[in-house]
């Protein structure tokens, strides 16, 4: 982490999200346990200042400015610009015939993903996923069964999909996608199947809410404690 600024100074969500990037990376090279990540996850989603931020990843490899900088840049296509990655993905399909699949946690999308699924299901989540190219083509056939995929929020969706007997579902209350963010083209066939598409916050973002909301509950008891002391005292 560089001094070249006041740690006081306030972090913004693209100096957390950086910081959960490098906590996540320690998690996978198992230099922190499900515990500890868990516990500095959290810190880092509540943290307000940089001063809060910088022990959260002292200890790890590349923890300096790779994590937090003191000196801001321009932003790049927000936090979408490091999960573009370029060259191949780390899984180019997958089959479940009577059985099932999923593709989820960190991985790298390819420009194309093909999946097959015959009387059983599959799951593709992209809320941790890297992406190959700019835009990924994702394509299903589902017979007499079904696949989910799971996209964060942000990410542009289009869904190409032909269903006889079947469907393939858009995502509900989809709003205008991000700058920087990728593209992900659904498109195949389900024949007396389905392919699914909604959208969820990553998981570490819904516990960051969740931290934000105990906090406000906690805040707001402690308001109404002080102002039924203060008409007591009254």
């Amino acid at each position: 982490m560089s001094d070249d600024a006041a740690p006081d100074l306030r972090a913004s969500d693209a100096d957390r999200e950086r910081v959960a990037e490098v906590l996540r990376d320690a998690l996978a090279e198992g230099r922190l346990d499900m515990a500890e990540f868990d516990e500095r996850l959290e810190a880092a989603y509540t943290a307000r200042t940089y001063g809060e931020l910088a022990p959260l990843t002292r200890d790890l490899p590349a923890s300096g400015a790779a994590a937090v900088s003191f000196v801001k840049e321009p932003v790049r296509d927000g936090v979408w610009a490091g999960r573009i990655t370029g060259g191949e993905g780390s899984s180019t399909g997958a089959v479940a015939i009577l059985s099932g699949f999923e593709r989820r946690g960190r991985w790298t999308v390819p420009r194309r993903f093909s999946c097959f699924t015959f009387m059983g299901g599959g799951e593709i989540d992209l809320r941790e996923a890297d992406f190959a190219a700019r835009e990924v083509v994702i394509n299903c056939v589902a017979v007499m069964g079904g696949v989910q995929v799971v996209v964060p929020p942000g990410v542009e969706v289009v869904v190409r999909g032909v269903g006889v007997m079947g469907a393939f579902e858009h995502p509900r209350d989809d709003a205008p996608p991000e700058p920087g963010a990728p593209r992900v083209v659904i498109g195949g066939f389900a024949f007396w199947g389905g392919v699914g598409v909604e959208r969820k916050l990553p998981r570490a973002e819904r516990r960051r809410l969740k931290e934000q909301r105990r906090l406000e509950r906690q805040e707001r008891r402690q308001e109404r404690h002080e102002r039924e002391r203060a008409v007591r005292e009254e």
